[in-house]
């Protein structure tokens, strides 16, 4: 498979939207990447495909700006580019949750890596001996594609519905350890912001998402394959396309 896939985001204030979106969307098509990159004053969320070195020179590009130095991105290949054209949009947010107060560029979320979370699940508690709840923020078509099948699963239409549904739902969480987790981070990270500025105790992310996790550990304790945005439907846990194609779904790009 020769086509490398990534995606990446960083919450960080840009204010330099259009004329950032005009560099940005010049340098893609003078590699001829195809892709989506979204841009928002809270920060930027990307999914590029195209030949290594030619995502290596946007990476190395898009890194000398000190706003995305430190940018790291979920690997995948494919034996064809999974998007049809290369688009760069401005938006009002890069996931929607319409909680303005929840700025993650101010600090992140408290997160565990692959292997702490495998652990946590192998043992079946965390390190202070807390029970953990996982929580899937993604979207119902989302979920029956795959999931942890212990996590607990709002059946949600949107991102935009998991705070009311935390709200009616507190008490599920007392005197647990929670680690929210979606495709490729920036909805869990949104998601435990969320949850530490409605009071609970003891909520992180998971590090990367999904496809850092089948990236470091594998499949472990995971269910299915995973969804993703773009012409592939869904990943294996070894990352590659899926054999069996998920069902029709909402194309957003919202991992």
């Amino acid at each position: 498979m020769s086509i490398l896939n990534i995606s990446a985001y960083r919450f960080v204030s840009l204010d330099d939207l259009p004329a950032l979106r005009e560099r940005m969307l010049a340098q893609c098509d003078a590699l001829t990447l195809k892709g989506t990159i979204l841009l928002a004053p809270e920060g930027i969320n990307l999914f590029l495909a195209g030949p290594r070195e030619a995502i290596d020179g946007f990476m190395d590009w898009l890194r000398s700006d000190s706003r995305f130095a430190d940018m790291q991105a979920k690997e995948s290949f494919s034996d064809d580019a999974p998007f049809k054209r290369m688009r760069v949009r401005l938006k009002k947010e890069i996931i929607t949750l319409r909680h303005p107060t929840i700025r993650p560029e101010g600090g992140r979320a408290p997160a565990v890596d692959a292997a702490t979370l495998k652990r946590w699940l192998d043992q079946g508690h965390d390190d202070d001996g807390r029970a953990v709840v996982l929580l899937d923020t993604r979207n119902t078509y989302e979920t029956d594609v795959g999931m942890f099948p212990q996590a607990i699963d709002y059946r949600i239409a949107s991102f935009t519905e998991l705070p009311a549904v935390l709200a009616a739902d507190r008490e599920r969480y007392t005197d647990k350890t929670v680690v929210s987790y979606c495709t490729g981070g920036i909805r869990c990270e949104k998601a435990v912001l969320h949850m530490q500025d409605i009071g609970m105790d003891h909520v992180f992310q998971l590090e990367g998402g999904i496809l850092k996790y089948f990236e470091e550990v594998g499949g472990a304790h995971w269910q299915g394959d995973c969804f993703v945005f773009d012409e592939r439907g869904a990943v294996d846990k070894t990352l590659s396309p899926a054999l069996v194609a998920p069902p029709e779904a909402p194309r957003d790009t919202t991992a």
